[in-house]
């Protein structure tokens, strides 16, 4: 039987434990060392992927006035948020022993099924869930990942003993910045811990017996305890003041614009489905999608299986359609109101938007760009451009009126002036109700689409209203507090709102300069 090396570094910073595994995984390369189970803590820490930027992942903040670490794994991967309530496991090895598959999948599942036959022994059912997590009744305990030099490999992965899951929101850019209380607590029911399954803290020496025991089982090795090398500590010495770097920290492997987080909104009768994916801008591959909403699923937890498969997808619609339609075909699941095409086109929407990045719509931008009728690209034309009377200032003479002074006080002077250059006829908006006859008086104009500012919230609201009548249209997402952060969408509604957004008038400008290619005929025609 092969002998293996027991490492316990302990409770480390977060460059220690990066540099660790540099430095092990270097020595494991040259073969200095044998192979290796390597125990470790944090303290409070906030890492990155080796491809990810800190600004995009981590609330840095936050970070920095809580007093929380941050720095870059060299392996790839998410945001992960650590603290002394969670152990980290970590297996270095030669490829080409015989006791691991050739396939990398194969390699993290015989992998991950070793700290499983350990939680065993702690009366806890886990499972593997591909590509590469470990769950207990779909959620998710044990996330692992990995890396190779030279012919050794890492693999890695984060036992949840206990979890601060309100820091974590607070420390890792989740987008939850638009998510209501039952949305986060959602996010929150994607995770566990070991407190949480036991309904106590097992010891921790206990726990790393356990997970030792599992890989001795799985692998049919024994482990004896040791320390670092020699040359490991020599190597950690030279490696430390790299990974402690601001330019190792916060150097971006990618331009940051590479990595796209895009949103969807889909609303049927069975609720309103959330939907943000994250887009790998170099592969075209799909790094991760999030589900929220106030839809019902039985199972519970079944669209979290959905989330994982999509992993690593390419962003491609039949493939897409093909995992979901399949995740559907397979398991039994109910979504009243949804089916897997209503999925497919959640994720589609969002992976789509993309594209707007090829039209000039700058990065931060996209998600502030809805459609409604048909998409982005075959919408063309627009004749009127409608704005919310909420931009005006509250004292503007025009405030509940038609018509503006463009007197220079606010942004509607501006988007006036725009809506003449462009060739579009600017109507103010008084109210819900005056919306649903201008849009259907302009259809049966037989306009051939229209241009829109209000707040997200309003177009989640009424998009089963715009798609009733029909009229294809572009809306675009206001600045500063609206109504609905306000909670006065009942005055708003009405026309009472007492309060002033502001209109991005460069993403107007923007989004016309795209889309019209001459003076539409209705605008002439009205003496615009």
């Amino acid at each position: 039987m092969s002998s293996w090396r027991l490492l316990d570094t302990g409770i480390r910073s977060a460059a220690e434990n990066m540099a660790l595994d540099q430095v092990i995984l270097s020595a494991k390369a040259r073969h200095w060392v044998p192979n290796t189970l390597r125990f470790l803590q944090f303290y409070p820490s906030a890492l990155v992927g080796f491809h990810q930027a800190v600004e995009q992942e981590i609330r840095v903040d936050y970070c920095r006035t809580q007093g929380i670490e941050i720095n870059r794994r060299i392996t790839g991967g998410g945001g992960l948020y650590w603290d002394q309530a969670q152990l980290g496991w970590e297996i270095f090895a030669q490829k080409d022993e015989a006791i691991f598959p050739g396939k990398i999948e194969d390699l993290y599942r015989k992998l991950c099924e070793a700290v499983i036959r350990g939680l065993k022994d702690l009366g806890i059912q886990a499972k593997f869930r591909p590509r590469n997590d470990i769950e207990i009744n779909h959620r998710k305990i044990s996330g692992t990942g990995g890396t190779e030099l030279g012919g050794a490999f890492l693999f890695q992965g984060s036992l949840l003993i206990d979890f601060d899951v309100d820091t974590m929101l607070r420390v890792l850019r989740i987008p939850t910045e638009k998510l209501q209380d039952k949305e986060i607590q959602s996010v929150k029911e994607r995770v566990t811990c070991l407190k949480s399954e036991l309904g106590y803290l097992p010891p921790l020496d206990q726990i790393k017996a356990l997970i030792t025991s599992g890989f001795e089982e799985v692998l049919g090795v024994d482990f004896t305890p040791g320390p670092l090398s020699p040359e490991e500590r020599n190597l950690l010495d030279q490696a430390l003041p790299k990974f402690q770097s601001a330019s190792w920290i916060f150097h971006t492997r990618r331009s940051p614009v590479q990595r796209q987080e895009l949103r969807s909104v889909l609303k049927k009768q069975g609720g309103l489905i959330k939907t943000s994916v994250v887009l790998d801008g170099r592969t075209k591959r799909i790094e991760s999608v999030l589900f929220t909403g106030d839809f019902f699923v039985y199972p519970q937890n079944a669209l979290f299986d959905l989330e994982s498969l999509c992993k690593k997808a390419p962003a491609q619609y039949e493939k897409i359609a093909q995992i979901i339609r399949e995740f559907f075909l397979h398991q039994e699941i109910t979504v009243p109101g949804f089916g897997p095409e209503d999925f497919t086109r959640a994720v589609w929407t969002a992976v789509e938007k993309s594209s707007l990045a090829r039209q000039g719509i700058d990065y931060a931008d996209i998600n502030r760009v809805f459609t409604v009728g048909a998409s982005f690209h075959e919408i063309k034309n627009p004749a009127v451009l409608l704005l919310p009377y909420c931009a005006k200032k509250v004292t503007c003479p025009y405030r509940y009126d038609q018509g503006c002074g463009q007197c220079g006080e606010c942004t509607v002077g501006d988007a006036f002036r725009i809506a003449e250059e462009y060739g579009l006829t600017p109507i103010t908006i008084q109210n819900y109700e005056m919306l649903e006859e201008t849009l259907l008086d302009l259809k049966n104009r037989q306009v051939s689409a229209f241009m829109g500012i209000c707040c997200e919230a309003f177009y989640i609201k009424h998009k089963e209203d715009f798609e009733r009548i029909g009229l294809p249209g572009i809306l675009l997402d206001v600045d500063h507090s609206t109504c609905y952060d306000l909670g006065q969408e009942t005055q708003a509604h009405q026309g009472k709102f007492e309060n002033e957004t502001s209109l991005k008038i460069g993403l107007l400008k923007q989004v016309l300069e795209i889309k019209i290619s001459h003076r539409p005929l209705w605008a002439e025609e009205n003496g615009s």
